[in-house]
């Protein structure tokens, strides 16, 4: 008998005993034995041990179109060091901009607008001229994030532009003096966060603030907890408080800080939930830190150290074992395996950017 005319299920559980090798060289038989290794349920298993292949550790796929071993292909490249380099877009002048990208379309800043790019289906680089712009800043965005419906932007100028997606409509929110260091939105809500030392809750129907929580401290960063009952801030660490704080949605309170021994200065510059209760964060100090706040009282379980000693400006998590941290000192992206001490791959050097699938971004 051969080995194609075996019943399926026999069939896979042949193949659940090969590795990667032995699959990519057994797809190369016939086209019949090529068309069922190439499925996804085949490379499923393999898939879950290795990182930035979709698979997070709950079996959910976060990238269904594309094909698992394809993924896996690249992602070994990853772990190899080889690599295709180009150069999606060039500027005249040096940038540091934002970019995110959403499906087949990138979001980029470009002093004070946004543009956006498509990707090309052939050749899936970028087309050159953008066939949207978002703008109406006075100043340079720093910061902006991606809904399904809004692109919500905030700017040296201390505004902030809710512009939809779907329509031409822009709505503009007053309320900060001074630049918007930072900003997410969830399900409608807002969370802002500016040098002027407050941090303002919005929401997608009114231009004027929700609640105005007095900071104390310059605000770096804020990220939304999942549940939506929560929200942490991230600021300078330059007063004698804990520059990690979460507080409550509707109340507007402190409901607990992060950490006591945080150096002065060592403020916190990006934070990301990968769960309603595990928090990344990143900062001034080098150390990449993993918040669990089911515990009491919350605190750091893990920590990885930068090992240039510089400033991390950005991080993302893949929602599985891998962690990219972002240095604009020596222009690195480090990727990490949480099960690991040691930084796994270096990609640079570069600027630092910030990109991803989805809403779910990543900065390189």
């Amino acid at each position: 008998m051969l080995l194609s005319q075996l019943p399926e299920d026999v069939l896979y559980h042949i193949l659940s005993h090969l590795d990667y090798k032995s699959l990519s060289r057994l797809s190369q038989v016939c086209k019949t034995i090529y068309h069922f290794v190439n499925r996804d349920v085949v490379w499923r298993k393999i898939a879950k041990e290795f990182l930035n292949t979709g698979i997070t550790r709950n079996g959910t796929d976060i990238y269904p179109s594309i094909p698992l071993k394809e993924r896996v292909k690249i992602a070994q490249n990853w772990y190899d060091g080889v690599c295709k380099r180009a150069i999606p877009l060039k500027w005249k002048t040096k940038l540091l901009p934002w970019l995110q990208l959403d499906g087949n379309v990138l979001f980029l800043s470009h002093a004070a607008d946004i543009r956006a790019y498509r990707l090309r289906p052939d050749s899936g680089r970028l087309q050159r001229n953008p066939f949207e712009i978002y703008s109406g800043h006075k100043g340079d965005v720093c910061r902006f994030v991606l809904t399904d419906s809004h692109l919500i932007s905030g700017g040296s100028d201390g505004r902030i532009l809710v512009h939809s997606r779907r329509r031409d409509k822009t709505l503009e929110l007053s309320g900060h003096n001074q630049e918007v260091n930072c900003l997410d939105s969830k399900n409608g809500l807002i969370v802002s966060g500016s040098r002027d030392q407050t941090t303002r809750i919005w929401s997608l129907t009114s231009s004027c603030p929700r609640d105005t929580i007095p900071m104390y401290d310059r605000v770096w960063s804020v990220a939304i907890s999942p549940t939506l009952r929560s929200f942490v801030t991230g600021t300078a660490c330059c007063e004698n408080v804990s520059p990690l704080r979460v507080w409550d949605v509707e109340r507007s309170e402190c409901v607990c800080s992060l950490g006591l021994e945080f150096r002065r200065g060592a403020g916190v510059l990006d934070m990301v939930f990968e769960s309603p209760f595990q928090l990344l964060t990143c900062g001034y100090d080098t150390f990449i830190r993993l918040w669990d706040l089911r515990l009491s009282p919350r605190k750091c379980v893990m920590e990885w150290e930068e090992p240039h000693d510089s400033a991390l400006y950005c991080i993302q998590t893949d929602g599985n074992h891998m962690i990219a941290s972002g240095s604009s000192y020596y222009g690195v992206v480090r990727l990490w395996d949480r099960r690991q001490s040691q930084c796994l791959q270096v990609c640079g050097p570069h600027c630092v950017l910030r990109m991803g699938v989805g809403h779910s971004t990543m900065r390189l």
